[in-house]
């Protein structure tokens, strides 16, 4: 029996072992196939995927909750509040937003820290969500008095959602 090269290229196919299921794309080249296969009509042959049983695929899943997103969410809103004191202070020398500022960011970097660890993420659910909605009524007065949707409406907008990550967190971590 007389074996001659055969060349695949480009072929994808399952994979078996910890991959099952998966695709690989991997190119093989030079496979020893015996002569009676050896025909013009089969040198460029593809494996195809569909000649191969695999698992069937499960839809785009998301499986995260608000309370793994808190966290991120008291960094980002406490450094929100930190920068927005500091430009306040910068372009119109504001000492209540400066104070308001790092307050903010002094209250979110200690929520951040108590929602590390399980035995106290309540906690520090609970004080992101006091000092959200702490903020939420400073900027909706600010927006009342003034009348101006600069800067009051969007950082109003961005505490009032912080307070309802912090809120869902809190009530996913307490309630069983």
């Amino acid at each position: 029996m007389n074996c001659l090269p055969l060349q695949i290229t480009g072929a994808k196919y399952p994979t078996l072992g910890d991959n099952y299921g998966s695709r690989k794309s991997t190119k093989l080249s030079r496979i020893p196939t015996c002569s009676r296969f050896s025909s013009g009509s089969f040198q460029n042959l593809r494996l195809s995927t569909s000649n191969f049983k695999s698992k069937p695929s499960k839809p785009f899943v998301i499986k995260s909750q608000v309370s793994d997103l808190a966290p991120a969410a008291s960094a980002a809103y406490g450094i929100l509040l930190f920068s927005g004191g500091i430009f306040a202070f910068s372009k119109s020398r504001s000492k209540g937003s400066l104070f308001g500022g790092l307050t903010g960011a002094a209250l979110m970097t200690t929520a951040y820290v108590l929602m590390q660890e399980q035995e106290t993420k309540a906690v520090g659910d609970a004080i992101g969500f006091g000092s959200s909605f702490l903020f939420s009524c400073v900027f909706g007065i600010r927006l009342a008095a003034t009348q101006k949707l600069i800067p009051s409406g969007p950082l109003l907008g961005l505490s009032i959602c912080s307070l309802a990550v912090f809120i869902s967190s809190y009530f996913q971590d307490t309630v069983p």
